[in-house]
C-alpha cells in the first residue's frame, strides 16, 4: 500500500491523504515564497517531522523499558538559504520535565539525536538541538 496520496490545488496548495488512516493535511507555500502561509509549508513539515521523530523514538524506547518520559514539548525554527532555496538550519528547543536519572536522560537524548529523520536530512542542514531540563 502506498503511504500517501497528494493532489495539487491552485494556488500553491496541496492536499495529502495518509492512505492507511484516511487522515489528511494541507500545505501552502510560505509567505516569503509566493504563498499565503495558510497551512504548514513543505519545509515546515520537514522541521516538524524532525521533532516528531525524535519524540516518537524516545517514546518507543521509554515504553520498551517501562520508563516514564515525563513531559516533553518543543519550539521549532527553520532558517532558509537562497541559491539554491533550501533549509539551511533547524533549531529544536526541547523542554523536558522528567524524574528520570541522568543515565536514562543521556540515553534518550542520544536516541533523539539519531532518529531516522535526523539521519535522513542532508548533512549540510545544521541541526541545533537543545534540551532544557525543567
Amino acid at each position: 500500500m502506498t503511504t500517501s496520496s497528494i493532489k495539487y490545488s491552485h494556488p500553491l496548495k496541496t492536499h495529502a491523504i495518509h492512505n492507511r488512516s484516511g487522515n489528511s493535511l494541507n500545505t501552502d507555500a510560505p509567505i516569503d515564497n509566493n504563498g499565503k502561509g495558510e497551512f504548514f509549508s513543505p519545509t515546515d513539515l520537514t522541521v516538524t517531522s524532525l521533532a516528531s521523530c525524535m519524540f516518537t523514538m524516545m517514546g518507543i524506547y521509554a515504553d520498551k523499558n517501562e520508563l516514564d518520559l515525563g513531559e516533553l514539548s518543543c519550539d521549532l525554527e527553520k532558517e532558509m538559504a537562497a541559491n539554491p532555496r533550501r533549509i539551511r538550519a533547524i533549531t529544536v528547543d526541547i523542554k523536558w520535565k522528567t524524574s528520570l536519572g541522568q543515565k536514562e536522560i543521556e540515553t534518550l537524548k542520544k536516541i533523539a539525536f539519531n532518529c531516522p529523520v535526523a539521519k535522513s536530512l542532508h548533512p549540510e542542514i545544521e541541526q541545533n538541538i537543545t534540551f532544557t531540563m525543567q
